[in-house]
């Protein structure tokens, strides 16, 4: 019989578990503080616990762990990526970025991605499988220990569609809140989406408090489709109006992300036309310069065509802003370093050291 993992649990799940076991509700507290703050990899190290318990919990449950398996430091700015390996082997990927106000990392919510973005490198790749809570935590937590410092802010934007793996996303974001665990506010987290709709509409009735950050990439459904597979299951008239929705729910604005791509979606007829969709709705455009994928030939817009795009969006009451690039002389964009890994190592992910 496999093991149960046991950091995805909620401590009031725990608490119920202790009952059964006719133990005190303490006793699932120290569990869960061991777990979430002190990020213990066995139950050896929880030395408050009887020697009896720590037995008896290795034999039915198992603890979830990133392990570092390759590290990337940015010479320019300092940034981190992170190519983690999970138990089964699988990899994925963050990425540890230093601000003004503290540590913020992207984190990943699959291993790979059926979403098949063009202009993404996590989707050549494939789709393995979703990741459970506590590997989503688990990135956080080994970042968190290498760094040596509080990471306070976290952006799922790395590998995976977050809505895709929706229950486990929102079982992370319980675990991971929660003020006996990592205690990172919802106010600190964004969770990027490519545009589930339906997954939207049922994020939006949760009524969290975390700024949901929207794939856009083009003003309409003959551009995004070209780029965004998901655009032929919803258009982005659906799209936008889900996200008027969400608005209205949550009363948060919404981050429009759009990679800007030369020729293609970057001109001023598109800007006008974004202005037009997006006119009396809460929201923000965040401009990215997009990446060099190999398998596409992409090339970024100049800055002067960024400029531009800005000042057509001001002009009709968009606010709209360049997205900082981080990272560049690494491998920091989604995807990059997993790829790589994977066909130096022959695809065998499970033998890197």
């Amino acid at each position: 019989m496999s093991r149960q993992d046991i950091k995805s649990m909620t401590l009031e799940e725990l608490k119920k578990i202790f009952l059964q076991l006719k133990l005190p509700a303490f006793r699932a507290l120290q569990v869960y503080q061991w777990l979430h703050q002190k990020a213990v990899s066995s139950f050896d190290e929880m030395k408050n616990l009887p020697k009896g318990l720590r037995e008896v919990l290795a034999e039915q449950y198992a603890i979830a762990s990133a392990e570092i398996v390759r590290k990337q430091i940015s010479q320019q700015d300092g940034t981190v990526k992170y190519l983690f390996r999970l138990a089964d082997g699988e990899l994925v990927e963050g990425v540890l970025m230093k601000y003004h106000h503290g540590y913020s990392m992207c984190i990943s919510s699959q291993a790979g991605c059926k979403m098949g973005c063009t202009f993404c490198a996590t989707g050549k790749s494939g789709f393995s499988r979703n990741l459970l809570p506590a590997e989503i935590l688990s990135q956080v937590q080994s970042a968190q220990m290498d760094a040596g410092d509080r990471i306070s802010n976290l952006v799922l934007m790395g590998m995976g569609e977050p809505l895709d793996n929706f229950e486990n996303v929102l079982r992370f974001l319980e675990l991971v809140s929660s003020p006996e665990g990592m205690n990172i506010g919802m106010r600190h987290i964004s969770l990027s989406t490519c545009g589930v709709v339906d997954k939207i509409y049922a994020l939006a009735n949760r009524k969290l408090q975390l700024t949901l950050s929207v794939s856009l990439h083009a003003p309409n459904d003959r551009l995004r489709e070209q780029t965004m597979p998901i655009n032929r299951r919803w258009g982005v008239e659906e799209l936008l109006e889900a996200c008027r929705y969400y608005t209205r729910q949550t009363g948060r604005r919404i981050s429009f992300e759009y990679a800007m791509i030369q020729h293609m979606n970057d001109s001023d007829a598109c800007a006008k036309e974004l202005a037009g969709r997006l006119h009396g709705m809460l929201c923000h455009v965040n401009l990215i310069p997009v990446n060099d994928v190999t398998g596409n030939s992409y090339k970024k817009s100049a800055p002067g065509r960024l400029q531009k795009f800005i000042d057509i969006l001001g002009e009709r009451g968009i606010t709209a802003t360049v997205r900082r690039t981080l990272g560049s002389d690494i491998d920091a964009s989604c995807g990059q370093l997993r790829r790589r890994v994977e066909f130096e190592e022959g695809h065998h992910i499970g033998t890197i050291r």
